[in-house]
């Protein structure tokens, strides 16, 4: 039913090089969308992403390259999206081409910003994406881990079970096992939060608490995330110890590959929050997520105090240092 779809990789970053490892580990063809040519020319000489990940090789020949994203759409059938959040709406901006009929994967662990929406509810609302033909990719899966051919385990949600089988078939290999879920919602929402949480932790390290404090601040960090995810979006079957939740929080708040975690610990460390920016010169999802979730938790009112305590440290300018110590009041 799905197996003739041509797949597209929508982005150029270390996520999107680790999917396009994952999908071809089976010896699959792939298209790839890059929307700078110049990049597209350095890849088919090196034969690997010039920019990210650049210790893997790719089998050229296998690789049908875009720059041009109307007509990447126009020759695939799947399209995995995998740019940061805040630069969704730009590229999107420039399609003309109709997605109506396209299935749409979107590994995109962060949320719409001015929208205030996830992204699979993006692309149902504004591009005529059916239900049906949405998955998420969520789960504890560093880029730099599957570079490495470590074991991972990622989870495939879609309210299409044929079709999150499907692709988490297509992904599967000997470092990576998949699951599948229809818990569309809940696992774009966790995305969201655990990077949010990641920089909490990472201002924690920075401001020198230990590891009996950060044991605190994940443990509740889950129950925040919980609170949250079920009132936005109740799910009797759903559990939030399952990996696309709990361990992608755990390997975000802990893991040196984290750039959320890197970027809280720059503002715990006293940096400003864009100088912070720069000298990462990398996208930190959750710092926009953080003013997302905030701004969605004004209709329902979830109790959120370590949401509450990254938002006043990262837009309100509250000293680190005295909002975090007010938050080790609210926990336990």
């Amino acid at each position: 039913m799905f197996s003739k779809l041509k797949i597209c990789i929508m982005g150029r970053g270390s996520w999107a090089t680790a999917i396009a490892k994952m999908s071809m580990a089976n010896g699959n063809r792939i298209n790839w969308y890059m929307r700078r040519p110049e990049q597209i020319e350095k890849f088919k000489e090196t034969g690997c992403n010039p920019s990210y990940l650049s210790s893997v090789k790719f089998d050229i020949k296998k690789i049908k390259f875009f720059s041009n994203i109307n007509l990447a759409i126009k020759h695939s059938d799947i399209l995995v999206f995998a740019t940061p959040s805040p630069f969704l709406k730009s590229h999107l901006a420039k399609v003309t081409t109709s997605l109506t009929g396209k299935k749409v994967v979107t590994a995109i662990k962060g949320i719409v910003p001015e929208e205030n929406m996830i992204v699979s509810d993006y692309f149902m609302k504004f591009y005529g994406v059916n239900e049906e033909d949405i998955a998420v990719i969520a789960g504890p899966c560093h880029a730099e881990e599957v570079a490495l051919e470590r074991l991972s385990y990622l989870t495939v949600g879609s309210k299409n079970l044929k079709f999150a089988e499907f692709f988490a078939n297509r992904i599967q290999n000997t470092y990576l096992k998949t699951y599948i879920t229809t818990d569309v919602t809940g696992i774009e929402y966790a995305s969201v939060l655990k990077n949010v949480y990641a920089i909490a932790s990472g201002i924690c390290h920075g401001l020198k608490y230990g590891d009996n404090f950060q044991a605190i601040l994940v443990s509740n960090s889950i129950r925040e995330m919980s609170r949250f995810v079920n009132t936005i979006s109740p799910e009797e079957e759903r559990n939030l110890q399952d990996a696309a939740y709990l361990g992608d929080l755990l390997v975000t708040a802990y893991s040196k590959f984290s750039r959320n975690r890197t970027f809280g610990s720059m503002i715990g460390k006293g940096y400003s929050v864009r100088s912070s920016q720069l000298e990462m010169e990398m996208i930190a999802e959750g710092y926009y997520g953080t003013k997302c979730i905030k701004e969605i938790n004004e209709k329902y009112n979830v109790e959120m105090p370590i949401l509450d305590a990254c938002y006043n440290i990262l837009y309100e300018r509250i000293s680190p240092n005295i909002e975090i110590k007010s938050l080790t009041e609210k926990i336990r």
